[in-house]
């Protein structure tokens, strides 16, 4: 299904036309029938010759409603940009027309209404004068019909080409995350809460859960129905109403996005390109405050220049646009730039959440110019330099492209050796080669000054250093076997080391640890904790396997460790528990040594303590 929109001034015949053309009247509201005008978005729909059904979208002509028509316009895959022939090309012609240029509606026809007031000279220059209006636009060589929509001259070739031009027009993408913008809220008795707008980016079906956002709230789609008929499921590009539960029409607002929950996340700030219109009356400056327009949200905004002080009329380059508030807005999105009651500029959307730049930045600027000019594995490498690591979801959101897609791209780019894979394809993360090497430069110099701070020691602790790269454990664990693969670093299960890491205790330190050994071997399970020998020597024959730590200084042989092991394991199983007392008893020990005992059994999880007892896990 596709959406049709109108465009045009004033009182140029735009309602007439569609309801001639439908049967609908989109004028809905009393005083639009009452002055003759339209000021809201007016819909209707129509099958064509060819069997195709479309949706209408109605805007109103007058300057003072120019920001309902921008609501109109957004996402619709023809313009019937309308000129009455007996007035020919007026200022919200030139207008409406500027609008479509920045949105790239590439598909378009110039239609002449009310021909039959005028004649053929007239009409024949009327026509070259709309056809050299849309020169230089993104409806450059539109058809230009002549209708009369009282009169019901030229409508079966105005339905013909408009079949004509919707031929082959591709679906819009299914990304699988949908996003509705409201241009309505309405309540219906017995329904509740109804939205409408035109659903882009993915699917929306009956019983599904959804986010309104910005403001995060929770609700279900009850229906949905598209040119009042109810469907089970809306595909992208499908003008749809949607019946909400769990919430209340009020607390939806036009401009709002309807989505599913956990992707899309408000910025504030996105860097753009960013045009001026010919016919702009005065340069956009740098910090120029402006009123922003995109989907159906009309927010207040700054525009920082990232090139040069101010833009004149036709001039493009780099910007910033800071929103006062928040707003939902994605990667490829367009906008319309607004001054007081005129239309100044407008752009594309590059990256969301976008840090504060320094103006005349070239390596900024550049970066710019690869997503905006660059190939789909470009703007997903840009992407993964600003949030690596990254997964396949997260990328293909930043990139608004399908998981599908960003997957293909970036095994490309691992191929050509720039970015590395971590895991599986279903769960795959990915690094740039530059943040792969900065990260194993990383965690190199960090075993390197552990290392030599405790030379003696088998290695770093894994969860030290996972603390100072700063990663999360999954993410972690990945990077630790990677590393591993490449001879960055050796791992067990409780430390990591560089290779060539080979702790040796020195002559001095081999007899202070025999020395050591032979204290705890003269009383095994009551062992002198007064003469502690040097931490680090300690530490080196707990890595060796030769002692045991119980406590911060409760230190046991290994062999006498064991002996406990075995005979705590064979009492308590013979009476299903053991006390403290059973402990001092057996060994021969106070309760301080009993203790320490104990409580590294749990920690080894040997027993677990019930009361005053432990028991065998």
């Amino acid at each position: 299904m596709y959406v049709i929109g109108t465009a045009g001034h004033v009182d140029h015949g735009k309602s007439t036309l569609i309801e001639t053309l439908t049967g609908i009247d989109p004028d809905r509201l009393r005083e639009e029938k009452a002055r003759g005008m339209t000021i809201e978005l007016g819909f209707a729909w129509l099958k064509l010759p060819s069997g195709l059904d479309v949706s209408i979208v109605d805007v109103p002509g007058h300057e003072r409603f120019i920001k309902n028509m921008l609501m109109g316009v957004s996402g619709i895959d023809l313009a019937l940009l309308i000129v009455a022939a007996d007035e020919g090309v007026m200022p919200q012609t030139r207008e409406h027309l500027a609008i479509l240029d920045l949105l790239d509606v590439k598909r378009g026809i110039a239609v002449l209404t009310k021909s039959a007031l005028v004649d053929s000279e007239w009409l024949e220059l009327v026509s070259a004068e709309v056809s050299e209006t849309l020169e230089g636009t993104s409806l450059e060589g539109s058809p230009v019909l002549a209708v009369s929509a009282e009169e019901g001259l030229g409508l079966d070739a105005l339905m013909a080409e408009i079949d004509s031009a919707l031929d082959g027009v591709a679906g819009r993408p299914d990304l699988g995350r949908p996003r509705l913008p409201v241009d309505r809220s309405f309540t219906m008795s017995g329904f509740g809460a109804i939205v409408t707008g035109t659903l882009a980016d993915g699917r929306l079906r009956v019983g599904q859960e959804v986010e309104i956002l910005p403001r995060g709230l929770r609700a279900r789609v009850r229906g949905v129905q598209t040119h009042r008929t109810s469907i089970d499921e809306a595909l992208p590009g499908t003008r749809v109403a949607v019946n909400l539960s769990g919430i209340e029409h009020h607390e939806i607002s036009r401009g709002d996005v309807v989505t599913i929950p956990r992707w899309l996340k408000s910025t504030d700030a996105f860097d753009a390109t960013f045009r001026v219109i010919t016919g702009a009356p005065r340069p956009v400056k740098h910090n120029h405050r402006v009123t922003l327009h995109a989907g159906a949200r009309e927010i207040e905004a700054t525009v920082r220049l990232l090139e040069k002080d101010r833009l004149l009329p036709g001039e493009s380059g780099w910007a910033q646009i800071r929103l006062l508030d928040a707003a939902p807005i994605v990667k490829g999105d367009l906008f319309i730039i607004r001054d007081t009651e005129t239309t100044l500029a407008g752009g594309r959307v590059l990256e969301t959440d976008a840090r504060r730049h320094r103006r005349n930045h070239g390596p900024t600027l550049e970066r710019l110019e690869r997503l905006a000019q660059g190939s789909g594995q470009d703007v997903l490498l840009s992407a993964l330099e600003k949030s690596e690591p990254a997964g396949i979801d997260a990328l293909s959101r930043a990139a608004n492209t399908s998981a599908a897609e960003a997957l293909e791209s970036m095994e490309g780019l691992v191929i050509e050796g720039l970015a590395v894979r971590l895991g599986a394809e279903a769960n795959a993360i990915f690094y740039s080669a530059a943040g792969w090497s900065a990260l194993e430069s990383a965690a190199t110099e960090a075993l390197r000054e552990y290392h030599a701070q405790f030379p003696l020691r088998t290695g770093m602790p894994r969860e030290e250093l996972r603390s100072r790269l700063k990663l999360k454990a999954a993410v972690f664990n990945h990077v630790v076997t990677a590393q591993e693969q490449r001879d960055v670093l050796v791992s067990d299960a409780s430390y990591v080391r560089l290779p060539g890491h080979d702790p040796r205790l020195s002559d001095e330190q081999e007899r202070e640890a025999q020395r050591y050994l032979a204290m705890l071997a003269s009383d095994p399970f009551s062992p002198p904790t007064d003469s502690p020998a040097d931490p680090e020597v300690v530490q080196a024959l707990i890595d060796q396997g030769k002692v045991v730590r119980a406590a911060e200084d409760v230190v046991f042989l290994k062999s006498a460790y064991d002996e406990v092991l075995k005979r705590v394991k064979e009492h308590a199983q013979a009476s299903g528990e053991i006390t403290i007392a059973d402990m001092r008893d057996m060994f021969g020990t106070s309760r301080k040594y009993t203790l320490a005992l104990l409580e590294r059994l749990d920690r080894d999880q040997v027993t677990r303590r019930s009361g005053d007892v432990r028991l065998l896990r």
